[in-house]
């Protein structure tokens, strides 16, 4: 009989959203009459914006019509939107990325899980906790629950930072702001990361998924705005929170050619060519309506949209700042992201606080410990929800007899 990757079996059962979908689910199947309010997961709830909208209704009369018709399109992405992300996302703020150097694909997610294919599995990698599930788990379903993966504790008492090694890293993946303490990494602090991976020959991992909500100057919103990093680091970017694409997916891949690994046989290799292999083999490229949507986000109305989009999250984050400043909990994140970690009250564990938040006031959040063992006891929200149903979550929170 043919046997399975064992690895899976050393991750939880179920997903954390997952789980959180089906413990809501059964909330919601015996209290029908609850209006519950999600603050969880980290889904938009506005609608696209309208000058991507008639992108997207410009590309479909396209494919059907036989001269404008579009079958499979490059791995790598179309042209014109490696060209818009060249020019505006880096050029513009003085950052040199080529458009060959962009690779356009479906998500994130997808990505930072996938990247590993061109990894040796000798590598130790190093993964901050609390952390976004994707990181462990997509190197546990690879390495299994091995001593090659080391988590670099974030806790309250460094800031939610990770510390640099004390020990030669291979991978490292940072997420900054950060999902789900929404902290951020100034431009000295991920200058140290930049300089240890240097010394060390290592790979960063940078998940700057959420550059879209930094409001400091003095926050990085790529790596590569710090000197060597295109020697260093592979970059990840999403349309799917700042232009709300969580529904229509595509997002970016920055992998500098300057980038280089060692072989087995201590050949210097560039990794740029092992991961243009690795879409062509296993990835038939974003569609070309999505690339087309996509491209519109940096028009000069699309850039307004999305900068109000924006802005409307972060008014979200701040009212729930304001609610819970004045109800006396401790909590980090929401000035540059959308992201709130708090603090459960009372000594609370995750799970207890989910429980008691979802049956007392119909609210919906993720246990951080669903992030890993240094989230137990805190808990994230998120801005991603109307002004109205967020205003109400937090009068509801305020109102609380805990």
């Amino acid at each position: 009989m043919f046997q399975i990757n064992e690895n899976y079996l050393q991750l939880n059962e179920s997903y954390l959203f997952s789980t959180i979908a089906r413990r809501v689910e059964n909330f919601s199947t015996s209290h029908p009459e609850a209006d519950i309010i999600r603050l969880g997961i980290g889904d938009v709830t506005l609608p696209l914006p309208p000058s991507v909208l008639r992108a997207m209704h410009h590309a479909v009369d396209e494919m059907g019509v036989k001269e404008t018709f579009h079958g499979y399109g490059p791995e790598q992405g179309y042209g014109f939107l490696r060209e818009k992300i060249a020019g505006i996302d880096f050029r513009r703020r003085g950052i040199d990325i080529s458009p060959d150097e962009i690779f356009v694909g479906d998500g994130s997610k997808s990505d930072t899980g996938n990247i590993g294919d061109i990894l040796g599995e000798d590598n130790v990698v190093a993964i901050t906790d609390p952390v976004y599930p994707v990181y462990l788990d997509t190197n546990i379903m690879r390495l299994g629950k091995s001593s090659r993966i080391v988590l670099l504790s974030c806790s309250e008492e460094n800031g939610f930072l990770p510390e640099i090694p004390s020990q030669p890293i291979d991978i490292i993946y940072l997420c900054y702001p950060n999902n789900p303490t929404g902290t951020v990494m100034t431009r000295q602090q991920l200058k140290q990361w930049v300089d240890y991976a240097l010394e060390n020959g290592s790979l960063i991992l940078f998940d700057a998924a959420y550059e879209a909500f930094i409001r400091d100057n003095d926050v990085p919103r790529s790596i590569y705005e710090i000197e060597g990093a295109k020697e260093c680091a592979i970059e990840f970017r999403s349309f799917s929170k700042n232009a709300g694409f969580t529904g229509l997916r595509c997002s970016y891949t920055v992998v500098p050619k300057a980038l280089r690994a060692r072989s087995v046989d201590g050949d210097e290799l560039p990794i740029h060519s092992l991961w243009n292999r690795r879409q062509s083999t296993k990835f038939n490229g974003t569609p070309y309506i999505v690339q087309k949507a996509a491209e519109a986000v940096y028009s000069s109305q699309g850039r307004q949209e999305v900068g109000d989009m924006v802005a409307y999250y972060m008014r979200n984050a701040e009212m729930i700042r304001e609610g819970l400043t004045e109800k006396g909990w401790i909590f980090f994140g929401g000035e540059n992201s959308p992201y709130i970690w708090l603090k459960c009250p009372d000594g609370m564990d995750s799970w207890t606080f989910f429980d008691r938040l979802l049956e007392e006031c119909h609210i919906v959040g993720t246990p951080g410990v669903g992030f890993g063992s240094e989230g137990e006891g805190y808990f994230r929200l998120t801005a991603f929800n109307s002004h109205e149903k967020t205003a109400e979550a937090v009068e509801r929170i305020k109102k609380w007899e805990y």
